[in-house]
């Protein structure tokens, strides 16, 4: 139920100028997503990699200060090209791990990207905005794939 998640979620969107096929094409590969994941400043490095339903991708984010943070995630559902659905953590065992829908909707000849994060506890979803910037990072992600797109056309 909708109202059930509220408080425990953020939600960012944004369009990207670009046919749904090939901003959804930017998940698919580790080489894609390696130029475009995460907030301005951050690169990945990634220790495996794939993309399909209970498939990994365990990688590390370099922050900009130099910080590293062990990433997972695993693939829960890929409808190409609607929709993404994973669960994100530290490692498969994090008892904090979060869902995340990534959902692509046509509008006209661009995509409106919808991200959709669930966390386990409204204390959680605030621990990610206040101390992470979680939604600023989120915009910043999507950002950083509309420029992948959009400059490989």
């Amino acid at each position: 139920m909708e109202h059930a998640t509220t408080e425990r979620e953020i939600v960012v969107s944004r369009v990207i100028d670009g046919p749904r096929e090939l901003v959804f094409e930017a998940f698919t590969s580790v080489d894609h997503l390696s130029r475009w994941w995460g907030p301005k400043g951050f690169s990945t490095t990634t220790r495996a990699y794939e993309f399909g339903v209970g498939g990994v991708w365990e990688f590390v984010m370099h922050g900009p200060d130099g910080t590293d943070y062990p990433e997972w995630i695993t693939w829960t559902e890929i409808a190409a090209p609607e929709r993404i659905a994973l669960i994100h953590g530290e490692r498969a065992d994090d008892p904090n791990a979060f869902t995340s829908v990534f959902t692509f909707t046509e509008e006209g000849d661009a995509t409106r990207l919808e991200l959709r994060t669930v966390f386990p506890s409204k204390a959680q979803r605030d621990e990610a905005i206040e101390k992470h910037g979680a939604i600023e990072g989120g915009q910043q992600t999507l950002a950083n794939l509309a420029a992948h797109v959009e400059g490989g056309r």
